[in-house]
């Protein structure tokens, strides 16, 4: 459930941008941003990374087409968003602070955060996201460079991505898990 809250913005945005304006769809996913910012300072939990930067790129993107005299094209907005998402990854890595752990932390308890194998295993989860990011900002650019490409083939490059890497998070935490688990038993016997 915490994955789809945290995709809320982006997920927002990408339907939006399916059914409506350029302008509607960045308003409407900043407001959901600001809303998870808000939801984390209430509730007394930390202010994640991604959800802090999906709200400067959509009030900074929203804000500039509130103001200009011409609105950025829609694949190109997508470009923005997508490569801005990819740089707050990589910059996550760069900080030695993945993204995923600040929301990884929030789901286990101390001893745990404090495993070797839990920071790796966060490192890796971010990893498969920032190569999620690159997929997608590469369907950005396919769209832009390549405009006989169908718009529906880019789409499912970005859909795939997407949903792989949330299976991936879903999927990889546990299977460290089972491993850890495995060991322990054949210790033990």
């Amino acid at each position: 459930m915490a994955l789809f809250l945290i995709l809320a913005p982006f997920a927002t945005f990408a339907t939006l941008m399916l059914v409506t304006t350029v302008k509607i769809s960045l308003a409407a996913s900043a407001l959901v941003a600001l809303g998870l910012v808000l939801r984390d300072m209430i509730e007394g939990r930390s202010i994640k990374m991604l959800t802090a930067g999906a709200l400067v790129i959509f009030v900074s993107l929203a804000g500039y087409h509130m103001i200009a005299a011409t609105e950025l094209s829609p694949v190109f907005v997508r470009l923005a968003v997508d490569g801005s998402v990819l740089a707050i990854a990589l910059a996550s890595i760069a900080i030695r602070l993945p993204f995923t752990l600040q929301h990884a932390r929030e789901v286990v308890d101390a001893e745990t955060a404090k495993l070797p194998r839990f920071l790796r295993t966060n490192y890796i989860l971010t990893w498969v996201w920032s190569a999620a990011f690159v997929l997608m900002l590469v369907a950005d650019m396919v769209a832009i460079y390549l405009p006989s490409t169908p718009l529906w083939a880019c789409a499912a490059i970005a859909f795939a991505a997407r949903n792989t890497a949330i299976y991936f998070t879903q999927w990889y935490p546990k299977h460290v898990r089972a491993g850890i688990a495995a060991s322990a038993n054949t210790a033990a016997a």
